[in-house]
């Protein structure tokens, strides 16, 4: 039984075969995915999604490159003016039942397609709602560790979720761990030039460690520059099995009871 804790479902490059994906997924023995919003129209489907096949949970927020969609005055003078009727659908859609955690949110400064105080602001609301509303986050972490760190230093105290796809470093992980959250851990632990990752693996405590694909980007090695799948996140689950010295199946069962703990899925 595999967890992938992180897709895009909602893609649409799945639109040709969405069905025959998810189907190859549960031939392979994923049996529980989260598939993530990235702004209000991702969210909807995600959960139009988790309603239709069961397994699949939905994830919905707003990530970092569309922040700016999230914003309302001229972020030139303004940049925290949030548009509340964003955050209040996003309310109304963590309502229902299928959704089990508020993202993909965070900060990119790699692209940065948002205005950073853009980022910042929706962020700061999104951690606010999880608060409120008593929901992990799913957090998205690119290049923009110092300000990734205060953002959520300075939200709110009890704060639960995991930091997907993570490729920072040790000191980035340690703080993670520290402030409860779970690492995310996808295909690029298998290639060739992603090393350290290996080390921050071996070293964690095995109860915070989720695997996930973050489908469709980001295929693991044996199927590295295609477009990945839920059925791909047992290469991740090979390649961490080698790492603990353990077989993919006690990867299986211990990232799955992680999942399972952090979503609230029992």
């Amino acid at each position: 039984m595999l967890f992938d804790s992180h897709t895009h479902l909602e893609s649409r490059r799945f639109d040709g075969d969405r069905e025959a994906v998810i189907a190859r997924a549960q031939d392979a023995g994923v049996t529980r995915m989260v598939t993530c919003g990235s702004d209000l129209a991702s969210s909807r489907a995600c959960v139009a999604l988790a309603r239709a096949h069961a397994g699949i949970h939905a994830a919905v927020g707003i990530h970092p490159h569309e922040a700016r969609t999230a914003v309302t005055g001229d972020l030139a003078t303004d940049p925290v003016a949030l548009a509340e009727a964003a955050i209040k659908e996003l309310m109304s859609l963590a309502a229902d039942p299928c959704v089990v955690a508020l993202g993909e949110m965070g900060l990119d400064y790699h692209y940065d397609l948002s205005p950073r105080p853009a980022q910042q602001a929706v962020l700061a609301r999104q951690l606010e709602l999880a608060a409120a509303l008593d929901l992990p986050v799913i957090l998205h972490n690119r290049e923009s560790d110092a300000d990734f760190r205060r953002v959520i230093d300075e939200g709110p105290d009890r704060l639960r979720g995991v930091m997907h796809c993570f490729l920072a470093d040790g000191a980035m992980a340690d703080w993670a761990l520290g402030r409860g959250l779970y690492l995310g851990i996808a295909g690029p632990i298998t290639f060739r030039n992603v090393t350290h990752l290996d080390e921050i693996v071996q070293q964690m405590p095995r109860e915070r460690l989720l695997i996930e694909t973050d489908c469709p980007y980001l295929a693991p090695q044996p199927r590295r520059g295609r477009r990945n799948e839920p059925a791909y996140v047992r290469y991740v689950a090979e390649h961490i099995a080698h790492l603990w010295g353990t077989t993919p199946d006690d990867v299986a069962q211990q990232t799955t009871a992680n999942a399972s703990r952090l979503f609230g899925l029992g």
